[in-house]
């Protein structure tokens, strides 16, 4: 049997059917299914046992470093604190050691009281509750089935979560939208409830039983509603997330999507009934009676096969599970069709755009405009205007977090923003050292004007600032056509008509950031592309085109978090690292990549917390090398390449774990360097680098000094991770800290000495002593110690044989 393209991750498991109120827009009850009559009342716990070893089962299958589990109903709170507890503890105790659990509990919050808050707090489950707005809006649909209002207890059950003991619970609110309610009194009233997180829902609804739509209320009421509030939310500075809104955001830059409702990402979902029977997304209980069905259940049946269900299937499919109409659509990549559910007609299925059709369209291209700059009236501008500003780009409590090993998401940001000022002024000398660069420039001085942002994005791509140092550096194979190449891919992410001659480049038309389409043969090939959709000769392409057949894209993995890294296998300036690169990959090992990203990450979050939001901030391409000699383990970065590294997978996530810490450890040094003076640059010494056998200059020896704080603090994080137990792995991880650590601290040491650093530089430095201090304390045994040693002893024997330098350090 097959496995899924994409592991579940996300499960909704079903606690109660029932419900205390009487939602006259509920999918569950009101909408085409009838299944609930049949479900048992509450989950037993024999279907919780079952659960929770069957989502244990996928997770160690697929490697999984966390599951998402939402306990639902009906109304799940009806279920009670002793089945909620027994839920938890059953999903706990089932998980492999290394699987995250994030458990949530979604609610109308009638029932909240402080016993269950407690409960919660015990077994850290976090709450979201159901609330549509003021005590007008709430009341339109909300209600018990008497008619009375439930808008006052939701507002106490809030009112619990808000205060301090358990405002870590506190997990958000979930609005459906009525284009009857006033949008900035929904959102008013959201807002000053202090939410970690807000989700408007459109109304599920589908083409048999579209939404209603107000006379007098437009063509897309639901895009007006929704931009009413998009502009207040702006306008107060978007002051928490919300997730629509955030999702427009991340797909139109090419990131993956927070909800299923948007973008093209593999849904990954799967729910489980009162009875066990497992089904697809609720959401499909407004199309037909028994459309979630999958005829599976727990007691017979693997997650895998539930995968290959032909819904889940299509659901995991990309444009390719799409209706024509949306594949052709300029907004797809944000979009994605929309939900699944609203796509549902009767007489065609789900092979249709969504019943929302018009709106989302509108929604995000209103967004997408708004976001963009406007235009400037007096012309296009230059592109050096938005270069590197003169000021360091860091502050001195940033440079301080970067000394130290690690580095904030705000900081790593800021040296992504400076790193980006720099390619534009890179770019602009190019211009200008070609003269006269016709359509390109002309094409990137419009798209500076109107829609910086798209541009930014493929600026901002590692290998664009790698050529274009190669061109002013005139290295062979290096020419000018990248500017065309940059050029049309930022044009098609922004929807701009272009009219390009591009480069063939063995064989193929590359556009950074999107992919390549093999053409064969050498010469130039005409990209022609409108808002409407853009190809070479025959061949669609673009950031919403499907994959297969000539067009490549890059392919991206979407992490925990919101963590998405490219793997770059199309690129062919990505061959600036010091190792070959690997050909394009195929699905077998893109999935290898995939499964191992996820783990790694998931360590890294765990074993190096201080440098996982610098990584997940700055670190956008995995760029795949070919294995090293006899499996050596082998990862590069590239100076001239900010935001990628590149690594041969190695044989365990651990180990890409450490490659990927050790690697963006080089890129963020070498951004610091571009705008901080560290060391005196005219300094010609060579000093002696423990793990090196030849002399290193100055800036040679600080990038391994710090890339090894990395190094240093994984192997401790293993060591405390085995806690004195014996055996091999843990004798390796004791050697591997006692050996890093006395390196690290050797080297930070010869720095500190070396004359060569500047009042800056021995600051830095001290931060970095300071990182590894507290690691030289950690035990290891009298063994590891003596290996150690004698292992600094022969490499520093070896060392002072080869070379007469005259500072061994």
């Amino acid at each position: 049997m097959s496995r899924p393209t994409v592991p579940f991750s996300q499960f909704v498991v079903k606690v109660h059917s029932r419900c205390d109120l009487a939602c006259d827009h509920c999918y569950v009850y009101e909408h085409a299914d009838t299944s609930w009559r049949a479900k048992p009342r509450s989950v037993s716990e024999r279907v919780l046992t079952a659960t929770a070893e069957r989502i244990a089962e996928h997770a160690r299958t697929h490697r999984l470093p966390s599951v998402h589990v939402v306990l639902h109903g009906g109304e799940p709170l009806l279920a009670g604190p002793a089945l909620l507890r027994r839920a938890a503890e059953e999903l706990r105790r089932a998980l492999p050691d290394g699987c995250g659990l994030d458990l949530r509990i979604h609610t109308n919050g009638v029932l909240l009281s402080e016993e269950f808050c407690e409960l919660f707090a015990e077994l850290g489950i976090k709450v979201g509750i159901s609330l549509d707005g003021d005590k007008a809006s709430n009341d339109r649909h909300r209600r018990y089935a008497d008619g009375r209002s439930s808008h006052g207890k939701v507002l106490a059950a809030v009112g619990l979560l808000r205060r301090p003991e358990y405002r870590h619970l506190y997990a958000g609110l979930l609005c459906t939208i009525d284009v009857e309610n006033d949008p900035v009194a929904v959102y008013d009233a959201l807002i000053a409830l202090a939410p970690p997180r807000i989700d408007f829902l459109l109304p599920h609804a589908t083409w048999d039983t579209p939404p209603k739509r107000p006379a007098g209320g437009g063509e897309t009421p639901y895009a007006d509603w929704l931009q009413t509030v998009y502009d207040r939310w702006t306008a107060h500075g978007r002051p928490v997330p919300v997730r629509t809104f955030d999702s427009v955001h991340r797909t139109l830059r090419g990131l993956s999507s927070l909800t299923e409702s948007l973008g093209l990402d593999p849904a990954d979902l799967v729910v489980v009934e009162t009875d066990g029977t497992l089904e697809q997304a609720d959401s499909l209980k407004t199309a037909f009676d028994g459309a979630p069905a999958t005829g599976f259940d727990l007691f017979a049946h693997t997650l895998d096969q539930v995968a290959e269900h032909p819904g889940m299937v299509e659901r995991q499919s990309g444009l390719a599970g799409l209706s024509a109409e949306c594949r052709s659509c300029p907004v797809v990549r944000s979009c994605g069709g929309g939900l699944y559910a609203h796509r549902y007609r009767s007489d065609r299925g789900f092979d249709n755009p969504s019943v929302f059709c018009g709106d989302l369209m509108k929604l995000i291209t209103t967004i997408r405009d708004r976001v963009a700059a406007p235009v400037n009236p007096a012309g296009p501008v230059v592109l050096p205007a938005q270069a590197a500003p003169a000021e360091p780009p860091l502050t001195e409590r940033q440079l301080d977090e970067l000394a130290h090993g690690y580095g904030s998401a705000e900081a790593v940001q800021a040296l992504a923003a400076a790193q980006l000022g720099l390619t534009r002024k890179l770019l602009a000398a190019l211009a200008a050292e070609a003269g006269d660069a016709g359509e390109a420039w002309s094409l990137l001085t419009e798209l500076d004007a109107r829609a910086p942002q798209a541009l930014d994005v493929v600026l901002g791509h590692p290998y664009v600032r790698a050529w274009a140092v190669r061109c002013l550096r005139r290295e062979p194979g290096a020419d000018l056509g990248g500017l065309a190449e940059v050029a049309a891919a930022a044009g098609l992410r922004a929807g701009l008509d272009v009219d390009l001659v591009l480069p063939v480049r063995d064989g193929a038309v590359h556009l950074p950031t999107l992919g390549r389409v093999l053409v064969g043969g050498d010469g130039t090939a005409r990209l022609l592309g409108t808002a409407a959709g853009c190809a070479v000769g025959d061949v669609r392409v673009g950031w919403d085109a499907p994959s297969g057949g000539p067009w490549q894209p890059v392919r991206r993995v979407a992490l925990a978090g919101g963590w998405t890294v490219a793997l770059e296998d199309t690129d062919p300036q990505r061959d600036s690292h010091q190792y070959p690169v690997e050909d394009r990959l195929p699905e077998a090992e893109l999935l290898a990549w995939a499964g191992g990203l996820r783990e790694a990450w998931e360590l890294i979050g765990r074993d190096l917390p201080g440098y996982a939001p610098g990584i997940g901030a700055g670190l956008g391409t995995i760029t795949p090398l070919r294995p090293g000699p006899a499996g050596r383990d082998v990862s590069a970065s590239a100076r001239q390449a900010f935001g990628a590294v590149g690594i041969a997978r190695p044989g365990t996530a651990p180990i890409l774990a450490l490659l990927i810490a050790h690697e963006f450890q080089h890129v963020k040094l070498g951004a610091v360097l571009d705008f901080h003076d560290l060391h005196d640059r005219t300094d010609e010494g060579r000093y002696y680098a423990p793990w090196r056998p030849d002399p290193r200059p100055l800036e040679g020896l600080l990038q391994g000094t710090y890339a090894h704080l990395a190094v240093t603090e994984f192997w401790g994080a293993r060591v405390r991770a085995y806690d004195g137990l014996p055996g091999e792995p843990a004798e390796h991880a004791r050697l591997q800290l006692a050996t890093w650590r006395a390196h690290t601290w050797d080297a930070v040491e010869t720095l500190r000495g070396s004359g060569a650093l500047t009042a800056l530089g021995l600051r830095f430095a001290d931060g970095m002593r300071a990182a590894v201090d507290p690691w030289l304390a950690e035990p290891v045994g009298v063994a590891a110690e003596r290996a150690a040693r004698r292992a600094a002893a022969s490499s520093l024997a070896a060392w002072r044989a080869g070379t007469d330098a005259s500072v061994p350090g």
